[in-house]
Formats: structure tokens, sequence, C-alpha cells
């Protein structure tokens, strides 16, 4: 595909992530106080077979990881789960998962905020306040720095993600390498399953939400540059990273220190100052505060993109689509964001809260589930993922039990509380986003699917088609512009070769304002040349007419087949193309074009399974095939 140009002056995001931008935002999403503080409490209930928790659980994020990446891939657009809810379930939903989302990633990124706060405290004892004062006001300061980080640009914020997680790996890779040869007490592991299997179950869906940082890059996909590659790739990298470096750690850390493990508030500083001394405690305390500020930054940057998106739809005021033109960053969602964020920071006791946030974020792994199985089985034309989840939708299934399982593990104040911010999210999309909203959705796709034709919308169909143009930065040609405008003709009879010409004379007659005779008889004298059977199932009649400066195509489909001889497969496809001897060349390369799109995989399922003319159209415009100019 050719690389497109802006042609709106409008100010768009800035698309400048790539993949270690990926891989840096969603690792560090998930490395914070999973690793640096939560070891400590699931060994006391589960003791050495943590380990086997930290597997499990990485299983169990795969179901949403694979959903999330194939609708991120599809509609990589601002907003992440949001966006996805609000295309498949429509906007009551959208509305709660976007509220739902922001808050549970500011509360998320505020909690990992004060992480920093506590590691600091120390080095701020001689100031003349309380300690929990002092954590706070660390809290507050790294907030304003990472919302005028933010404010500069999404570049500028990856770049100190980068910096920042690649000092994190390199401590950890270091504290790897130097704790597995360290190890010299393989007891610690005995017994293995000290406490028997119901308190691995247990602990695996604590350690489970340390994992949902993974998908926060969903929230930002319309930032990334090439996002039907880099997505996949920087966030199936990310998991398997993680992945190892949170089981290898682990190990270790209960290698080396063993029961005191469940007493200590600082599990693998603590373990490192037992085979490195106190400059290993330092230097991993180091690195507990680099993954807290990886967290803080990429849940901030993901956050104040629901807002932005929200917008965009009229579920909230207009104000917040507002961007700099300059630096292309949403100022008053990071603003916005960043506000609500010191205010919990300030206000709030966020370890109860972020259990909240814990319960939602499950909601919404369920709800990208869902939605995955909807915008699939709507049929949309323009719904094209450059990445499919396996397993579908067996994996989707499964994963949103286990995601609804868990919810219901979380405890009865978490989950009453989801119900009353459901509650609250419904009033405002009645009192405030239902006469504003006018996009439809993938579940109205499924009912006009089994109701009738006349009331299908092309809402949605047209704007995935916009976002496909946009993610594969297509540049629409003549040929395109020729299609746009085409006349599309869906016979649902059987007919015989005759009956087809006289159809596309009367149709090109009407048009060129010449006799139908003339279109008709050019057509059988091109006929008998040779047949324009060309293919099984495929015909593309085409003639030369006079006059000049003239070109059109009609596109054909007949479920029942065309007759075009006793030796000819029926045809189904037929494009019908006239035009002046001054456009032969052009006549040549729409054929060209047509070659191309008509051998793509599954062209013909797809012409013969579309329900609506206007899809056939689309399937035309969207189907991958070279432009001129491009290289």
């Amino acid at each position: 595909m050719s690389k497109s140009k802006k042609t709106s002056e409008e100010p768009h995001l800035k698309k400048a992530l790539g993949v270690f931008s990926v891989f840096s935002i969603a690792s560090g999403a998930m490395i914070s106080s999973g690793l640096f503080i939560l070891p400590a409490i699931v060994y006391a209930k589960a003791g050495p077979s943590i380990i086997l928790g930290y597997f499990l659980a990485s299983l169990l994020i795969i179901p949403a990881m694979f959903s999330k990446t194939e609708l991120a891939t599809a509609m990589p657009k601002s907003g992440g789960t949001y966006f996805f809810v609000h295309r498949s379930l429509g906007p009551l939903f959208g509305t709660f998962a976007g509220f739902a989302s922001w808050v549970s990633l500011s509360l998320k990124s505020a909690f990992a905020l004060v992480g920093i706060g506590i590691f600091i405290e120390p080095l701020a004892q001689h100031l003349p306040f309380q300690a929990h004062i002092i954590t706070k006001g660390i809290a507050v300061i790294f907030t304003l720095i990472f919302c005028l980080v933010n404010i500069l640009g999404v570049k500028e914020s990856a770049r100190l993600q980068n910096i920042m997680l690649f000092l994190l790996l390199l401590v950890l890779v270091v504290f790897n390498l130097i704790g597995i040869n360290s190890l010299t007490n393989i007891q610690n592991f005995n017994p293995f399953l000290k406490h028997g299997w119901l308190p691995v179950i247990t602990v695996t869906g604590m350690i489970f939400i340390s994992y949902g940082g993974l998908t926060k890059i969903a929230s930002v996909a319309e930032e990334i540059k090439n996002p039907s590659k880099t997505i996949p790739r920087g966030m199936f990298a990310a998991f398997s990273v993680v992945t190892v470096i949170y089981i290898l750690t682990i190990f270790i850390t209960i290698g080396i220190s063993g029961d005191q493990l469940k007493d200590s508030l600082t599990p693998i500083s603590d373990a490192a100052k037992i085979f490195l001394g106190q400059p290993g405690f330092i230097l991993l305390a180091a690195a507990a505060m680099f993954a807290f500020i990886t967290t803080a930054n990429a849940g901030l940057l993901s956050a104040s993109r629901n807002p932005l998106a929200m917008a965009k739809d009229n579920l909230i005021p207009s104000f917040f689509t507002r961007m700099s033109i300059k630096l292309k960053t949403p100022t008053i969602s990071i603003l916005f964001t960043s506000l609500f964020m010191v205010l919990i920071i300030i206000f709030l006791d966020l370890e109860q809260l972020v259990k909240v946030a814990s319960s939602m974020m499950l909601i919404l792994f369920a709800f990208d589930n869902l939605s995955c199985i909807l915008m699939r089985e709507s049929k949309i034309i323009s719904y094209k993922p450059s990445y499919k989840s396996p397993l579908y939708p067996y994996l989707q299934i499964i994963g949103t039990i286990l995601y609804l399982v868990l919810i219901v593990e979380m405890g009865f104040i978490p989950l009453l509380i989801s119900l009353a911010f459901f509650i609250v999210s419904f009033l405002w999309y009645i009192l405030y986003s239902k006469s504003r909203a006018e996009r439809d959705s993938a579940l109205i796709h499924i009912v006009e699917r089994i109701t009738s034709k006349e009331i299908k919308s092309r809402t949605i169909t047209d704007e995935l088609q916009t976002i496909l143009i946009e993610r594969d930065q297509i540049i629409e040609d003549r040929f395109d512009k020729i299609i746009k405008h085409a006349t599309i003709l869906d016979i649902d009879e059987e007919i015989d070769a005759d009956e087809l010409f006289r159809i596309i004379a009367d149709t090109f007659s009407e048009k060129f304002k010449i006799e139908t005779s003339t279109i008709l008889e050019l057509l059988k004298a091109r006929e008998a040349e040779s047949s324009t059977a060309i293919h099984p199932g495929l015909a593309i009649p085409h003639i030369i007419i006079p006059g000049t400066s003239l070109f059109d195509i009609i596109l054909i489909r007949c479920k029942k087949g065309i007759h075009y001889g006793p030796d000819i497969p029926l045809v189904n496809v037929v494009f019908a193309l006239v035009g002046t001897k001054d456009e032969r060349n052009f006549h040549l390369q729409a054929l060209m074009a047509i070659a191309q799109i008509v051998q793509h995989k599954d062209f013909e399922h797809k012409w013969m399974k579309t329900e609506s003319l206007e899809d056939l159209r689309s399937l035309m415009l969207l189907t991958q095939r070279l432009r001129k100019g491009s290289v």
C-alpha cells in the first residue's frame, strides 16, 4: 500500500509509537507491585507454589490478550476497550466501559504513584511532615511531571518509558543471572504445595491483576505506527518477556529467602540483599521505583485517551477532544485525568479502591471477549483485523467465564460498587449521551441479519472502512473513485449471456446517452471474438465506445448463475467495463486491479455471502491490491 497524506487541517494524534515503544508501555504497565510487593503477600497464603500461581495467571490473560489484539488491529483508535465495546454493544455499554476504563486505569496509576512516594519517603524524613503526607506529596509531584511529559507528546512519553523500562529490565536481568548461581538450599521449595491446591487457585486470582496492564496499549492504538504488525509484535513480546521475568525472579527469591519472604514488605530487594549485600538492596529498590514510574506513566498515557474517544462520540462534552495543534496531544484530556489522579491520591483510600478498579478491569476483559465475538458474528464487511484470535470462539467463551468467576472472588463490596458505577453510567447515558449518540453497533448488525434488509444501517460499516483506509494508509486512486460511484446490480434469477448483455447495454445507454442497440452489438461482437467468461464463475465483458474521456464499470452479482455457454461454468461475478479509445491505458489498469481483487483469498466466498450492495462496493474498495503510485 502507498502512503497517505493528511488532507484535513484538523489536528490528529501523532503516530509516533514503534514496536519497542509498544513493548515498553505494555511491559512497564505490568511490572510493578505484582513483582516488588505482592510475592510476600501471596507466599504467606500458598508458599513456594506461588511460582505455579504466576504461571497460571499468565494463562488467564491470554483470552483477553488475543481478543484485544484482534480488535485493536481491526480498529486502531484511541480508547481501547471503550471503543471496542461502544462499536460492538452500543453507546449504553460503551458509556459504562469508557468511564470504567478511565477510572480503573487512573486508580491503578495513582496507586503506582503512591508506591513511588513510599520508596522515596525515607530520603525525605528530615522534613517537618508526617510520613503519609510526604508520600502523597511525592506522588502528586510525579503526577504533575508525567502530566507535563504526556502533554509534550506521546513520543516524549514513550522515550521516558523506554529509558525507565530498559533500566528496570537491566537490573532484573542482573538480579536473575547472579541469583541463579547463588541458590544453595533447594529445601526452600519443599514442600512445594505447602497448603494444598486451593490456595494456589486463590493466589492465581490475586496475581492475575498484575498482568492486566498488558492490554493498556490498545488505548493508544491510534498513535502506533503500522498498527497491523506493531501491536501484535509488541504485545506478545511484552507478555513473553514479563512472564519469564516474573516466574524466574519469584523462583530465585523463594530459593534465596525461603520463609523469610512472608514477613517482608520488599521481598525482591531483601532477597538481593542476602547475596549482593546493601548495594543489591539499593539497586533493587531503585528498580522497584523504575517499575512504579513505568506503570504510572503508561497508566496516565492510556487513561487520558478514554475521555478523548468518548467526547468524539458525543458521550461526554466536546471540549475533551481539544488537542494541541503543534504537539498533537489531547491536552484537556491529559490535564483532566491528571487532576483526577491528584484528587484521589490526596483524599481517598487507594488500597480499597484498587480492589474496585480490579473488579472493573475484569468486567472490561469479559467485555473485550464479548466484543470480539460480536464483531466477528456481525459479518461486517469492513471488519478486517490483521490478526485473528486463535481458537475462536472457545477461547473467548472460556475466558469470559473465568473472568466472571474471578469477579465474584473479589468480594461483595467491590462487586456492589461496580454495580453502582454501572447505574451511574446508565443515568449519565439517559440524561446526557442518549440524545447525542449517533452510531450503531455490531449487535445491531447481528439483529439486522435476521430482520428486514430495509432497516439496515451502514454507520459502523462506513466508519470501519474509514479506519481501515487510515490503518493501511491507502491512497484513493481513480479505480477507487469509479467503484465508489459505480452501478451495482444484484440479479436474483438465472439468466443467459444475451439477457446479461441487454441489462448492461440498458445501464450504460442511460448513462452515456448511446443507443442500447449500439452497445449491445459491441458486447456481442466482443463475445464472438473470445469468451469474456475468463475464469470459472467470473466474466469481464469490456468494450470500446465512441467518444472521448469516457469510462465506467458495472458490478453484477447473480447468485443463481449466468449461462454463458454449454461448456462454460455458471458465472456469478461480472465486471462490465466500457471506455473510449483514449482511455485504453486506464482500461488495462482497471483490468489489472480487478485481477488482483478477484485472486484474493476468499473473494468469491465473500462476494456470494455479502448481503447488501454497498457491502459489495466495500469489498471491492477494501480488498488489498497495489495502487498506482505505491512502492
